[in-house]
């Protein structure tokens, strides 16, 4: 299990670090989040591309690990800039490691409406939604 190398790539992730995807990926690897669902490394790559071409300042900050077997789990803060604000997202990872070493199944946990809410037009209506339905707003009133 290359765990140490992942975490090492994520934090020093940059644009002309993506080509180095086939030391952490599987050929067949899959790459699953809330947008995307794919195999294999150029389709993984074309993610973190369009990571590089819709965000500034994009950064992984891990805050732990945990293994058994082949599976690990890593916890994360990614913080980046878009549409002039600067936002940060908590998740984390749960990773299916081959024999090689190399992740076979990668699958994020995150919740993307952290993300949705500060899209222009489209925000304004998902925080009403959120205050909306929201239990605690409901106990205050």
């Amino acid at each position: 299990m290359k765990l140490d190398a992942l975490v090492d790539w994520y934090t020093t992730l940059r644009p002309e670090t993506v080509a180095g995807i086939s030391e952490i990926y599987h050929e067949e690897a899959r790459f699953r989040d809330p947008f995307n669902d794919v195999f294999g490394h150029q389709a993984i790559a074309g993610v973190f591309e369009h990571m590089f071409n819709t965000t500034r300042r994009p950064v992984f900050h891990i805050s732990g690990t945990q293994k058994e077997g082949t599976v690990a789990w890593v916890s994360w803060t990614f913080t980046f800039v878009i549409y002039g604000k600067a936002l940060s997202i908590e998740g984390v990872t749960r990773l299916d490691f081959g024999a090689d070493g190399r992740v076979l199944e990668h699958r994020d946990y995150w919740d993307a409406l952290d993300l949705l809410v500060e899209l222009p037009m489209l925000g304004a209506l998902l925080r009403h939604l959120r205050k909306r339905f929201s239990a605690c707003e409901r106990l205050a009133s």
